[in-house]
């Protein structure tokens, strides 16, 4: 039975702070006016879901983790072929790949590619399953049927329209917002918990005489312990960077199986000690997710500071690579963490 409340510990925990990350994205992307397809509970896959301002919102199969599909974040440059295949794909309703390259006398590739484009922008819907032809449609809203013939009046103008709704298009500031929203959410959670648990609930103190008193903190010192506590997070991060550190930062740390385990400890030591426990997981999602590594939102700003100063925009192939190295590196230190997290909690033998 401990282990159905571990798992149920768990999945609140990083479904509650997912939601907190990704919608920090999403909030800042549709205040800016940028397109958000999806917004879901869970890993891709079948959903639950309804549709709201034009809007996928539910939960999938596997309810942990999430995201949210911000339009228009693909790297490299735009496909010169998107105006022509706008006008086609709404002429015809239904466009194959195969199609698309004949009638604008384009490689498959590059039509591939401008219809992946286009489906990255919203602008049109993917294949489905099992669709051998790769055939993409109009999307479904603003009156229309999924795959519905809508020939365009002004094909300038459409593209124009679509284009302002995408995260391509914003200045340099906005687009860093909308990276660090997320991030910046889960510290802001913490922040908000340290002032319910300091402020709200209080907490009991044991004082030099062994006399326990309930404490009950000012907001302005709950924020400042919230801060300080962010700040020695920080340095520990900072820890994994140095080769005298390092060992003793990533002993200290732990997967997702050491998560489980505390989290029901927590739990059981009442709704303080699990909301501070929920505090700190928010602190490391956040900051972790601000290292500069792709494909972590700090190595998104890191990207999008390159190209600033680069004047040009890294390719697909590029980034792909740095995100396969990033994800190469994070797998090692989860199974190192997990072996850490084994000898621990399983068999009890880590000192």
């Amino acid at each position: 039975m401990d282990v159905v409340w571990m798992v149920i510990y768990l999945v609140l925990i990083f479904s509650i702070l997912v939601f907190v990350h990704e919608g920090g994205h999403f909030l800042v992307a549709r205040a800016f006016k940028v397109r958000v397809t999806e917004f879901m509970l869970g890993f891709p896959g079948p959903n639950i879901h309804f549709t709201w301002r034009g809007t996928k919102f539910g939960i999938t199969a596997v309810p942990l983790g999430g995201y949210a599909r911000v339009c228009g974040m693909e790297p490299g440059q735009e496909s010169p072929h998107l105006r022509r295949m706008m006008a086609l794909s709404y002429e015809r309703g239904q466009l194959s790949v195969a199609d698309a390259a004949a009638e604008l006398g384009i490689s498959e590739n590059d039509a591939r590619d401008a219809l992946d484009e286009l489906y990255e922008w919203g602008t049109l819907e993917a294949p489905r399953a099992r669709d051998e032809r790769e055939t993409f449609r109009t999307p479904g809203r603003d009156g229309f049927a999924s795959g519905q013939v809508r020939p365009l009046e002004d094909v300038e103008a459409f593209y124009e329209s679509e284009r302002k709704q995408q995260y391509r298009s914003l200045p340099f500031v906005k687009r860093i917002c909308i990276l660090l929203a997320g991030p910046g959410m889960n510290l802001l959670f913490a922040v908000v918990a340290f002032v319910v648990i300091y402020s709200v609930l209080g907490v009991d103190y044991t004082d030099s005489a062994g006399v326990t008193q309930h404490l009950v903190v000012d907001p302005l010192r709950a924020i400042r312990g919230g801060f300080n506590y962010i700040g020695m997070v920080f340095v520990a991060i900072l820890g994994l960077f140095n080769p005298q550190t390092a060992a003793d930062t990533v002993s200290n740390s732990t997967s997702v199986l050491g998560i489980a385990v505390l989290s029901k400890n927590a739990a059981d030591a009442g709704l303080a000690n699990f909301l501070f426990f929920m505090a700190a997981i928010s602190i490391s999602l956040g900051l972790m997710n601000m290292l500069p590594i792709p494909p972590l939102d700090g190595g998104r700003f890191a990207v999008e500071v390159f190209q600033l100063i680069a004047r040009r925009s890294i390719t697909r192939r590029v980034l792909t690579g740095l995100s396969v190295t990033g994800m190469a590196l994070f797998f090692g230190f989860f199974v190192l963490m997990l072996n850490q997290d084994i000898q621990r909690f399983v068999l009890g033998n880590w000192g």
